[in-house]
């Protein structure tokens, strides 16, 4: 009996983002993926390492945008393939996950119709790799089987009104389970619900599907935009690529996977939408902001009360707060749960409560043409 052919794996890594909530360490040149939130290597260094043992240098591709390109390459030049550093493409303006991943599907497809395809946001943490990898290579098979979607669904451990989730439907094998259909950020109430139903996942924003699978979701889905990237796919490799790159991707929808593709697909019903869900626990956390992150250092056990970088620090009723200014002295008396964050141009003074707000700071700046701040 012939052995099944693995199929071929090709991790996409979205790496556009601005990451605002992380201002001021997050500038348009230096975002939220080039720092390091968790380790000594910054966060899309750790996406591309994670995923290394899945898949060749050579099959990395990496979407971002012009201002962050040179740093990236810069960071991935020793983990990855030079073959690689041809494969990051910097958008010309961003437009979402579904033209993003559609242009690497529409390249990839000219290439191997049948190559899995994976969609990864460059920064996420993941403290459980084997787990993680292990849970990735059954996406893959399940992905290559056929006309098949596949979700990361992430194990909810508290009732979270900045996640989409994805519910889950019947058992299709083992732990893995078809989805009935994906839910947009809930209030509190229906977080508390969903939490309480124990079939709701969130969604991770990790997908994996066939070359073929994807090309063929976005004509039918997205078809102007198909048309778009189906045209600037024809270039790859010749000197116009840029060129058509530049005029015709922003034509293309401002759309998400989620929008464009697994909510209309999902309306088939669990049966016939052929969407499925991993459900895992990886410990898993997507730092959406300086609370998020305080508390993932905070539950690391790195520090017990107060997270802070200093040369050195004095507190005294000082709890729960978050205190960065690398190479100065701290001293924090009497305060609790807040945010202060010295970049040496800009500082950030809020609270572990508001911390979502930070973005805002990048509107009004840029409102203000302060560029020298964002």
């Amino acid at each position: 009996m012939a052995k099944t052919r693995k199929p071929e794996f090709y991790p996409i890594i979205l790496a556009g983002g601005r990451g605002t909530r992380f201002w001021p360490l997050s500038r348009k040149t230096f975002a939220k993926q080039l720092l390091p939130l968790n380790s000594a290597q910054s966060m899309i260094q750790e996406t591309v390492a994670r995923l290394l043992p899945t898949a060749p240098g050579e099959n990395f591709w990496i979407i971002t945008n012009g201002d962050l390109r040179p740093n990236i390459v810069r960071q991935l030049k020793s983990l990855l393939h030079s073959q690689s550093r041809k494969q990051m493409i910097a958008e010309p303006v961003g437009r979402n996950t579904a033209p993003a991943i559609g242009l690497a599907a529409f390249i990839l497809h000219r290439q191997n119709p049948e190559a899995v395809l994976g969609l990864f946001p460059a920064d996420q943490v993941i403290l459980k790799e084997k787990q993680f990898r292990k849970d990735l290579q059954t996406g893959i098979a399940l992905a290559a089987a056929g006309e098949n979607i596949v979700v990361m669904g992430v194990k909810p451990t508290r009732p979270e009104t900045g996640f989409g989730y994805v519910e889950a439907g019947s058992a299709y094998q083992g732990t893995v389970t078809r989805v009935r259909c994906f839910r947009e950020k809930p209030d509190m109430e229906t977080a508390e619900q969903f939490l309480a139903a124990g079939n709701f996942y969130w969604n991770s924003g990790m997908f994996l599907w066939s070359a073929k699978t994807l090309v063929n979701a976005l004509r039918q889905y997205l078809p102007a935009t198909a048309v778009l990237l189906e045209k600037i796919a024809a270039t790859w490799g010749t000197r116009k690529f840029d060129e058509t790159l530049r005029k015709l991707y922003p034509k293309c929808e401002d759309k998400s996977v989620d929008y464009a593709i697994l909510e209309p697909r999902s309306a088939a019903g669990e049966q016939g939408s052929n969407i499925f869900c991993i459900p895992a626990d990886w410990g898993w956390n997507d730092l959406g902001s300086w609370a998020a992150h305080f508390e993932h250092r905070i539950a690391q056990g790195r520090h017990k009360d107060n997270v802070i970088s200093a040369a050195s620090n004095f507190t005294l009723d000082a709890h729960g707060n978050y205190l960065h200014a690398p190479g100065k002295f701290i001293a924090a008396i009497g305060v609790q749960g807040v945010v202060v964050v010295d970049s040496g141009d800009a500082l950030l003074i809020t609270t572990v409560a508001r911390s979502q707000d930070v973005g805002k700071i990048v509107k009004y700046l840029d409102q203000q043409k302060q560029s020298k701040l964002v």
